[in-house]
């Protein structure tokens, strides 16, 4: 199964003991909305996420915060959209139902799956907040689209707040010119000396004079994370004012010298826990042991959490935690110089942990981490079946990329799900080189003799896929052919790769029966395009993916439109109907695509009103 959201990063962070009040920012915040962004830009250790917190949670109960914590994992757009979708579904139920499975049906376009999620928005009778915390980490070209037009098109109630280390791809000149972006920037985020003289001697509890107050201001010019990282390194000190006074130095070298710091005054088993574990981005008792090979691990990050040691709680439970970004990377850089031989091995256990606990994605990521390229191409090619059902192929052909070639081509069903991957992403240089590998692979290892003989050097991790194989080459080079326009060779293929699909191989039989109903309809042969459409169809319903009947019954009925056979379409819209009603879930949702065409078909015949007299689907 392909890795399900991770529910945590859908909850507004909780806040630790102790905060100082901000209401000159709190007031900024405030005024987001009258405005249609909010923005938070400033390097790591500001406290972007903590402010945010912080003004959100005397609402919590008032207000309607759809809170999403990005990591680097959710740059691939569907996955980003995804969370997204989840997220305002906590504070608006049922928004973006119609919009996701055609999301993750990987053919709809994303500006046709927002305009669905933005129309349900706009209904919405109070303000909505959409808060992006990190967004820095996914900023790129496969988001910056969607997030642009979500922009531009924001009903007036809902408001978007984004917090990130670097300024985002966005119309930020154009909003501002409008009067429509509130900005919260690094000089606003710096502790003023009245601040820091509340954190200093009202939170960290330090004794502390009103010139060492104004010492420490100066020094760390109100950086949030170095007046933490001081405030830990003055606990215990004799000499508080010598230590302030000979405090100095640029951001990362004072981080540097504090960890030091603070480190060397922890217990050797504190120190060697943060330091093993902060390979991780989210910590739990169990990972932790594993990572570290010892127990304890859920009583040690409570206490961390006790100690203000740097550790976020991320959910209300305080059983998942995180370190602070700018802490980890520092302890980060410990590891590596001190102990660099361990960091693979780190890796490794914690890939260990996450396939155990069916989190192939987390897996793969840590095996890639290690530098056991033949660990990750295995856990690979078993996540390929599930991330192909739900439109993953960016990440497969990501994944793949890290792994080296020879290794991939010594794998033949890596190799054949790799090249899945390169055509669901357009790329389609180099594939018949790889095809033609495969062929001759299939010709060493006895296809077509009756027993199967894996050549020497060959490696098979999921034998399943292994029968599949020959009929799928032959659909790849039906793409192949369909997209330099040869349309006789691509049915030929297509025909092939029916020929030789195993008996049970429904997906395969459906792919390659939509490549022949394209390529008949190109040539203008309607009636073997139906024909080809309705094996299609059938395929799809046996392998259990009703979404994608759907979106094949839209194409089968605009084949009866086109032949002027226009009860026939309404008779294929309704039937398609009637399944989606039969499945519920994802089907039931995708029914709006149904009803347009159904309304068009009636216009079309002439019928006044037809949209009315369509029979609903039960």
């Amino acid at each position: 199964m392909a890795s399900p959201l991770v529910g945590t990063k859908l909850s507004v962070p909780r806040l630790g003991r102790g905060l100082v009040a901000r209401p000159r920012l709190a007031d900024r915040l405030g005024r987001g909305a009258e405005s249609r962004l909010t923005l938070i830009s400033a390097p790591a250790g500001y406290g972007k996420t903590t402010l945010l917190a912080g003004w959100l949670a005397p609402a919590a109960k008032t207000r309607s915060v759809a809170w999403l914590s990005l990591d680097e994992g959710d740059r691939e757009p569907a996955t980003f959209w995804a969370y997204v979708i989840a997220a305002l579904q906590g504070v608006v139920p049922g928004v973006g139902g119609t919009a996701l499975p055609l999301l993750t049906s990987g053919r709809t376009p994303i500006e046709t799956v927002l305009t669905m999620v933005v129309n349900e928005l706009s209904a919405v009778p109070h303000d909505v907040y959409l808060v992006l915390d990190d967004y820095h980490l996914v900023d790129g070209p496969g988001v910056q689209p969607g997030m642009a037009f979500l922009l531009a098109h924001l009903p007036p109630r809902v408001h978007l707040v984004v917090s990130t280390r670097a300024d985002p791809a966005l119309p930020l000149a154009r909003l501002r010119a409008r009067g429509e972006l509130v900005e919260i920037r690094a000089a606003d985020l710096r502790f003023t000396t009245e601040e820091v003289a509340a954190y200093l001697t009202g939170v960290a509890g330090l004794d502390l004079s009103a010139d060492d107050i104004a010492t420490l201001a100066g020094r760390t010019e109100g950086w949030i994370a170095a007046l933490q990282l001081a405030a830990l390194s003055m606990r215990g000190r004799e000499d508080v004012a010598g230590f302030i006074a000979g405090f100095a130095g640029d951001d990362r070298y004072i981080v540097d010298y504090l960890v030091e710091e603070v480190l060397a005054r922890q217990p050797a088993q504190v120190r060697g826990f943060l330091v093993q574990t902060c390979i991780l981005d989210r910590l739990t008792g169990p990972l932790c042991d594993a990572v570290t090979g010892q127990g304890g691990g859920k009583a040690m990050l409570e206490s961390l959490d006790r100690a203000n040691l740097f550790v976020v709680p991320l959910d209300g439970t305080r059983r998942w935690y995180r370190y602070h970004h700018l802490f980890a990377g520092v302890l980060h850089a410990h590891l590596v110089d001190e102990q660099p031989d361990l960091v693979p091995h780190l890796h490794r256990r914690a890939s260990e942990w996450y396939e155990r606990c069916g989190e192939p994605s987390a897996a793969i990521r840590h095996a890639l981490a290690a530098g056991d390229a033949e660990r990750a191409a295995g856990l690979i090619e078993l996540a390929i079946p599930a991330l192909k059902r739900s439109r993953q192929e960016a990440t497969i052909r990501g994944w793949v990329d890290a792994i080296p070639d020879e290794m991939v081509r010594a794998r033949p069903v890596l190799a054949v799900g790799f090249v899945g991957a390169l055509l669901a992403g357009g790329e389609f240089d180099g594939v018949e080189d790889r095809l033609r590998d495969l062929e001759r692979w299939l010709e060493c290892a006895g296809y077509g003799t009756g027993t199967w003989t894996l050549p020497a050097g060959t490696v098979v991790v999921d034998e399943a896929e292994l029968p599949r194989l020959p009929a799928a080459i032959e659909m790849y080079r039906a793409a192949l052919a369909l997209n330099a326009g040869d349309l006789p060779a691509t049915v030929a293929h297509a025909r092939r790769a029916i020929d030789r699909a195993a008996g049970e191989d429904h997906l395969v039989l459906a792919a390659a029966s939509g490549l022949m109903g394209l390529a008949f309809w190109g040539s203008g042969d309607l009636a073997a395009a139906y024909q080809a459409y309705t094996s299609c169809i059938e395929g799809l319903r046996r392998a259990g993916h009703i979404s994608d009947v759907l979106g094949c019954s839209i194409t089968l009925a605009d084949i009866r439109s086109a032949q002027g056979r226009l009860s026939e379409a309404l008779r294929t819209y309704q039937q398609a109907l009637r399944l989606a009603a039969d499945h519920g879930g994802a089907a039931l949702r995708g029914r709006a695509d149904m009803y347009v065409g159904m309304s068009q078909v009636a216009l079309r015949a002439g019928r006044p009103g037809g949209r009315h007299r369509i029979p609903a689907a039960r």
